[in-house]
């Protein structure tokens, strides 16, 4: 039984693919093995990343899987050129990164918004306050998954919200008669994935290529990027992005709309099953409210403690420590609290937490670090002197597009990953924090394919949505989505980082 279970998970033909190239790269001469002040470790880099790039876009196996690759390959392989102890430990470093205690934190309050069903009034509410004409409906539907986005993971939203706006799409359908709603039905659930697609790009926790941009821009770049000067960038682009992505998604469904009475007995119907906003939602949104305070308060704390921890431990305390903290702190809080005889976060709610996630975070993380101490990032920026040539605004809507397009077939992270290492030495530096910043804004943007984003994935797992559907509107997005980026981008970015 559990060979057969392992068997479940493994794709042979694309792994047994991935390892041909794997070798390939290894063993063919290539410009990679002699590389100036490197010598073949950017080929051994190069190997391994392109061997879990692949094993990612065909989830051969389970993608937690291939994030673990680095903790074997990198120092097998000799990436670092540190010796076996130095390897390892430089393997194994991003995957206890501070970061990575943002992201769990941040989801640790997102379990307990779960636990007490706070995110479905959240949603509800925001719905009955837009209104329930259809056009109105499906905003409501569109900025209660962008709104919950912005600080619980793209597919825990996802996950949270196809329900209701099943539940919606399923009693309208009722009314006007099966058949008679193909298209509002399918744009109203499609609603749920885009929002939650473009509303993760608001806030730090938003989603993890976020979090991987910022410990790019801090490890590599040398740039810190807090909580606030993050939202600074990406919460007005969500602004920006979501008339726009409401406009697409009516023009789609608005031919069998129904009557706006039918989706206010839904939405009211919804409210009374919620009934009064219980103790422990009225705790979990105190501390939801306090941790988000506190992370935007970022800068100052850490101006203020980290001369502290400098005097009494001798410790270089980051922006990213006091982050990660703040997220802990909130998550420790809510699993001490009581109320009705239980945790506030009980422990059985931890497995909303998406732990394979982290590992996805970490193992990310890790290759990005290879990818730069091996040399593979020099060498391929040495090979994209072209990209460099070109005026500014074409260097970012080129990084835009092709995030975008690389995204459609990979994960955001994976696609952050490469993109992030790649742009960073093709690119001047006068320019190269917009680039950056707009390519992991792009990473969010795949709004065309099922498989592009687990959001998508989950919605056209409903049955509400065919993939012409998804296509016919996604690829609009996806084209106004990296102008808007690049656009925003240019404009914002110098002002916030410089």
């Amino acid at each position: 039984m559990g060979r057969t279970r392992w068997r479940e998970h493994i794709r042979p033909l694309p792994l047994g693919l991935g390892l041909f190239f794997f070798v390939a790269i290894l063993v063919v001469e290539t410009p990679l093995h002699d590389f100036e002040g490197f010598g073949d470790r950017p080929a051994k880099a190069a190997a391994v990343t392109g061997l879990m790039a692949l094993l990612w876009m065909t989830e051969a196996v389970p993608i937690t899987w291939t994030a673990c690759l680095p903790l074997v390959l990198f120092p097998a392989l000799g990436v670092f050129g540190d010796g076996l102890g130095g390897d390892l430990a430089g393997a194994v470093g991003p995957y206890v990164d501070p970061y990575i205690f943002l992201f769990l934190g941040g989801m640790g309050v997102a379990a307990a918004m779960q636990q007490w069903n706070l995110h479905r009034r959240i949603a509800v509410g925001i719905m009955a306050a837009l209104g329930t004409d259809p056009r109105r409906l499906l905003l409501g539907v569109l900025c209660g998954a962008a709104f919950i986005s912005l600080w619980i993971s793209n597919t825990a939203t996802a996950a949270m919200m196809v329900p209701i706006a099943l539940a919606v799409a399923v009693a309208l359908e009722r009314q006007v008669g099966p058949g008679h709603m193909t298209a509002f039905g399918a744009s109203l659930l499609l609603a749920v994935a885009y929002g939650a697609n473009v509303g993760g790009i608001g806030t730090k926790i938003g989603t993890a290529p976020n979090a991987q941009f910022a410990q790019f821009m801090e490890r590599t770049v040398g740039v810190e990027v807090g909580f606030l000067a993050f939202m600074a960038v990406g919460l007005p682009f969500v602004l920006i992005m979501l008339p726009v992505t409401w406009a697409v998604l009516w023009l789609a469904g608005r031919r069998d709309a129904p009557h706006a009475s039918i989706g206010a007995a839904v939405v009211e119907s919804e409210r009374r099953a919620l009934g009064r906003m219980a103790r422990g939602e009225s705790i979990v949104l105190l501390v939801f409210a306090a941790t988000a305070a506190l992370w935007m308060a970022g800068r100052p704390l850490h101006g203020a403690l980290a001369p502290v921890f400098a005097d009494a431990f001798a410790f270089k305390l980051g922006a990213a420590h006091v982050e990660g903290g703040i997220a802990l702190l909130a998550m420790a809080t809510l699993m001490l609290l009581r109320t009705g005889g239980q945790a506030v976060l009980a422990p059985a709610s931890l497995r909303f937490v998406p732990w394979g996630t982290l590992v996805l975070l970490g193992g990310a993380f890790s290759m990005a670090h290879g990818v730069q101490q091996s040399g593979l990032s020099a060498f391929m920026g040495s090979r994209l002197g072209a990209i460099a040539e070109m005026s500014p605004p074409f260097q970012v809507l080129l990084a835009t597009l092709v995030t975008v397009t690389l995204t459609a077939v990979a994960s955001n992270t994976a696609t952050t990953g490469v993109m992030l290492n790649v742009l960073r030495d093709a690119v001047p530096a006068a320019h190269l924090n917009t680039v950056l910043f707009a390519s992991t804004i792009a990473a969010s943007l795949d709004f065309a394919l099922p498989a592009g984003t687990p959001p998508n994935a989950i919605v056209f797992g409903t049955g509400f949505v065919t993939v012409a559907h998804m296509v016919r509107t996604g690829v609009a997005l996806d084209l106004l989505g990296a102008v808007l980026a690049t656009l925003w981008c240019i404009f914002s970015v110098p002002l916030v980082l410089g």
